[in-house]
């Protein structure tokens, strides 16, 4: 899971509860991350018709959907990225032992799965939901 999928979901369920315009400067202190990186992600989000953006001296960004139905799956797939996933494979293809030459493939299949299992599981949770756990409500 990559950083830019928790800086999303804390900035949305953020602008949920505030529910105004908020800048790019105060997610990044409520993050606790710089405005430059909360940009990156915002405008990935903005991409996917999850925030809006106001121009001007009270600019920033806005929630723009309804949080019951915006689920941890829509914010992942905005982010554009595997929940579960390695960059390293052991093993060589080119070896003649099959458990050196098979190995990369068999865990690639099962990261596969199991980041499918995980998008699944992220399906049932909205922010909404998250903004329950938060404020007990």
């Amino acid at each position: 899971m990559t950083s830019e999928f928790a800086i999303a979901v804390h900035t949305l369920v953020f602008l949920n509860h505030k529910k105004t315009t908020v800048c790019s400067q105060s997610l990044a202190e409520n993050v606790c991350t710089n405005p430059a990186r909360i940009r990156k992600v915002m405008a990935k989000l903005k991409k996917a018709g999850l925030v809006g953006t106001k121009e001007g001296m009270d600019g920033g960004y806005y929630f723009e959907k309804d949080p019951k139905e915006v689920t941890l799956c829509q914010i992942d797939e905005a982010m554009d990225a595997r929940l579960v996933s390695s960059s390293w494979k052991p093993g060589n293809k080119e070896k003649e032992c099959l458990i050196a030459s098979g190995m990369g493939e068999i865990l690639d299949n099962i990261y596969f799965e199991l980041d499918q299992k995980c998008k699944q599981y992220l399906k049932g949770i909205t922010i909404s939901d998250i903004d329950k756990k938060i404020f007990g409500e």
